[in-house]
């Protein structure tokens, strides 16, 4: 009789039911009062966030051993939870700006949580993938959303383009890897690697090298990462956050479970390629920022610098590597959602001011969103005491105790290129003269209440890291 425990998927189904919540509450508003719908989310994020810390130690597993609810997905839920959480404050202020009232918007960021938390907790590849279609297609639909501005369209096109090619490779994949173990739960193939014959691990190696198509796609890894610049610069600004910080923390979640824990005896094997890859991904994502004038499309590329970064905790495979794929995580969700914030407060109704000339003197003219603007930059660029630079020498640190001197030796001299175009948007802001007002946040409580908690976290976490580390590790032990 197969295993059917309801446990397993409990912060998945409060997260779907509260986005049918919404849907059924969209009926009964209009205009500005659809607001109230990001706080219905708010609310069911909140209960799922706590149903999940309730359930750390349970180890769940559920429906013959396919979804597990163990440490490491439970990090990744409440990461999920805090990363959807900050999109709907942030958008309870930004879409009236826009002119979206969308209710729908409110219900589809929610599907697309709990697809995330469907990948983060998979122990099988079926349901691995069901949660990365759940995920992908909400996050198509949302990057089309504003459908006034033809490049919204334009971005979920792309996307869904390029993200049904790579889907294939993941299907072929997925295929492979039964055909050479006969089965798709990643416990089981684990064991069956460590007694396979040359046959098997041949199609093992061309499954393997499949899958990491498909999830090189989603992080945004060179050469697949042709998509995020359009994609992240079309899409609604609440959204592109949403996708830097959560989609590609549950491609990382289902990422890390399938190649450090169900390949991790293969890591041999593997590591080589993901060595080339993050050499490549941190080094054209930021030279290609140097080169950008509009903002948006500075951080997309500065997000596939930073999926280089966390490609080389995937290197080491060990477990100081893993602890820290999954604190960098953490505090990019914080620093990543605050700079995007800090970009729609100083876009005015129809003037989304995504230029870096838009920036000239807003530090001077608006001091306190300047500070935060810094804190964000100086914590992405990895400058000490803030979070940004806490999670790169846990990553580099792992990759050393591996033997991966230059890998290291890579990330910090990119880090250090970083620095320039970071550092060139905090210098437009406190030392070039600007004329163009700006709304700011003045009369939008919830962007700045996002904007504070983002800056404060991304401090808190750099400042004392340890208390994190430490979740961090103990999810990734829980891997086994």
């Amino acid at each position: 009789m197969i295993d059917v425990s309801w446990t397993v998927l409990l912060p998945t189904l409060l997260v779907t039911g509260t986005g049918f919540a919404v849907m059924l509450a969209d009926l009964a508003v209009a205009g500005p009062e659809k607001e109230s719908l990001g706080w219905i989310g708010m609310v069911g994020l909140l209960a799922t966030g706590v149903a999940s810390v309730a359930l750390w130690s349970s180890g769940e597993t559920g429906f013959a051993g396919t979804v597990v609810l163990d440490r490491f997905a439970i990090f990744f839920d409440v990461l999920f939870c805090l990363a959807a959480g900050l999109t709907l404050l942030v958008s309870m202020d930004y879409l009236g700006t826009i002119e979206l009232r969308n209710g729908e918007y409110y219900s589809i960021i929610l599907f697309a949580t709990a697809g995330m938390f469907l990948m983060a907790a998979a122990n099988d590849l079926i349901v691995m993938f069901l949660g990365l279609e759940t995920m992908s297609i909400a996050a198509y639909v949302l990057a089309g959303i504003w459908r006034r501005d033809l490049r919204s369209s334009e971005a979920a096109m792309k996307y869904f383009l390029l993200g049904a090619f790579a889907t294939g490779f993941l299907l072929f994949g997925i295929a492979f890897l039964y055909g050479a173990f006969e089965t798709t739960e990643l416990s089981a193939m684990a064991t069956a690697i460590g007694s396979s014959t040359d046959l098997q691990r041949t199609l093992g190696f061309g499954g393997m090298a499949l899958l990491l198509v498909g999830f090189a796609f989603k992080v945004a890894a060179v050469p697949f990462h042709a998509w995020a610049p359009d994609v992240y610069e079309g899409s609604p600004t609440s959204i592109t956050a949403f996708m830097a910080v959560g989609v590609k923390a549950a491609a990382f979640a289902a990422f890390v479970r399938v190649f450090m824990h169900t390949f991790a005896a293969l890591s041999a094997d593997w590591a080589a390629v993901v060595w080339v890859l993050a050499v490549a991904t941190m080094t054209v994502g930021n030279f290609a920022a140097l080169r950008q004038t509009n903002i948006k499309r500075m951080l997309a590329y500065s997000s596939v610098a930073h999926a280089g970064y966390l490609l080389v905790g995937m290197v080491a495979a060990n477990a100081a590597g893993g602890a820290a794929i999954l604190y960098y995580l953490l505090a990019y969700a914080f620093m990543n959602t605050g700079a995007f914030a800090v970009v729609i407060a100083l876009g005015n109704r129809g003037e989304p001011n995504e230029s870096l000339d838009d920036y000239n003197g807003v530090g001077l003219r608006h001091p306190v969103l300047g500070l935060c603007m810094t804190v964000f930059m100086l914590s992405l660029a990895g400058i000490p005491a803030f979070a940004g630079f806490t999670g790169k020498f846990y990553l580099f640190s792992a990759a050393v105790q591996q033997g991966y001197l230059w890998l290291a030796v890579v990330g910090v001299l990119n880090s250090v290129v970083s620095m320039y175009y970071y550092g060139g948007v905090l210098m437009r802001m406190f030392m070039s003269e600007g004329a163009k007002d700006i709304q700011g946040t003045a009369q939008r409580p919830y962007l700045t209440a996002t904007i504070a908690a983002s800056a404060i976290a991304t401090v808190f976490l750099g400042i004392f890291p340890s208390w994190a580390f430490d979740l961090a590790s103990d999810a990734f032990a829980s891997l086994g």
